[in-house]
């Protein structure tokens, strides 16, 4: 799992949270994530990251922190896989996996059935909510293919796998298919109910910005939309009119 830093995380959400807000979101759903790898069964996560905070938090969960040796192989989302597929394959691995560090609602049944779904000759692909990213990855062996993201991404790699004389596999996964960057995905975030600790972030900061419903019978409870005023005493000119509608 490739992640740059914590202090300059999640840009896309500046009109909705502050710096430190999003901060916590990018800390939590790094944390959820981690979780989830943790109990999917896998034999080593590694989190390939030159940040100090993200590597003890790494270390933390049980994971193994990779620091690569220079910024350039840490600078993007595609290089820093490509230098963890370069790893793995140097250690031997049978199956290399990769997913973001904002998808909280990735489960370890997920993950698991992305990294069973690689075979030889038969990469595994699960995209993102749009269909355009690419959000998981399972590679038989490590270097079986160069993996390149960002939107649009995934129809790019079925291609590039069929180039190959490879035949891809897609899995949709709904949890590890929300990965959190705009305003509009952090709303899917709390409509999806999930129990982790970024849920819970966001629940509380709704929570802390919207006020409480009124209770029944509170003024606020009733109808917002303009209702007839009492009638005026006899005699003053409204009483003469023969209706009255809050459009005039």
């Amino acid at each position: 799992m490739p992640v740059k830093d914590l202090a300059a995380a999640k840009q896309r959400l500046v009109p909705t949270l502050a710096p430190d807000e999003r901060r916590a979101l990018a800390r939590a759903m790094l944390g959820d994530v981690l979780a989830a790898l943790g109990a999917a069964g896998l034999d080593r996560v590694w989190v390939v990251t030159r940040d100090a905070e993200v590597a003890a938090l790494a270390a933390a969960r049980g994971a193994e922190p990779l620091a690569p040796p220079t910024p350039a192989e840490n600078g993007t989302h595609t290089a820093a896989v490509a230098f963890a597929q370069a790893e793995a394959g140097r250690r031997g691995a049978r199956v290399f996996l990769t997913v973001p560090g904002d998808v909280p609602c990735v489960t370890a049944a997920e993950l698991a059935a992305l990294a069973a779904a690689a075979r030889p000759g038969a990469p595994a692909f699960a995209p993102s909510r749009s269909g355009l990213g690419t959000n998981g990855v399972a590679l038989a062996p490590p270097g079986a293919m160069p993996l390149t993201f960002g939107e649009p991404s995934f129809d790019g790699h079925l291609a590039a796998a069929r180039a190959r004389g490879l035949e891809p596999r897609v899995l949709a996964l709904p949890g590890l298919a929300l990965d959190v960057d705009t305003p509009e995905d952090l709303a899917a975030l709390r409509a999806a109910g999930a129990r982790t600790e970024s849920a819970r972030l966001v629940a509380g900061w709704r929570a802390r910005t919207e006020p409480p419903a009124p209770p029944a019978g509170h003024p606020r409870s009733e109808a917002a939309s303009p209702t007839e005023p009492p009638a005026p005493p006899a005699g003053h000119p409204r009483s003469e009119a023969a209706s009255w509608s809050p459009l005039q």
